[in-house]
């Protein structure tokens, strides 16, 4: 569980991240997750788009995501979506 200090400290190195992922009107798959997890290993802090056709709600999907993937939810602002997961083998984010 992040604290409110760790999530103003993720949200600050998100800021210049570009979305990698595109949640569209078919919404979330095992697929979709399995390829976040893969992502977040690497990258530890990355931000999902949901495209305007999605028909569910930004903040449900980041709920769904965060915890089939078993990420942390740091932001969801509009249609954009910040999680985060400590990595194992690449880490390069200390939080304060």
């Amino acid at each position: 569980m992040l604290t409110g200090k760790q999530k103003r400290f993720l949200r600050a190195q998100a800021h210049h991240l570009t979305p990698i992922f595109q949640i569209g009107k078919g919404g979330t798959n095992e697929q979709l997750v399995r390829h976040i997890e893969e992502a977040i290993e690497k990258r530890e802090l990355i931000k999902l788009s949901v495209l305007n056709n999605c028909l569910d709600d930004a903040k449900d999907i980041a709920q769904e995501v965060a915890e089939a993937s078993g990420c942390e939810l740091v932001q969801v602002i509009g249609k954009t979506i910040v999680l985060y997961k400590e990595s194992k083998d690449h880490k390069t984010i200390e939080l304060p």
